[in-house]
């Protein structure tokens, strides 16, 4: 997903701070395992983690 739309992710949560750390630990999680794994990815954790967040909240 290119972009995801932060006006809809956000009314998943109760606040913006929620959804911060939300992404943040996710971010953290991504890049603990791409570093563990040895992979190399041209897209930032924090980026990579609000897809997910997007993807999971279209479901």
């Amino acid at each position: 997903m290119l972009n995801p739309n932060l006006g809809k992710l956000i009314k998943n949560y109760d606040n913006r701070y929620r959804l911060v750390i939300d992404v943040a630990h996710e971010a953290r999680e991504i890049s603990k395992q791409m570093e563990e794994a040895g992979d190399i990815s041209t897209e930032k954790p924090v980026s990579l983690a609000i897809n997910k967040l997007a993807d999971e909240s279209d479901k």
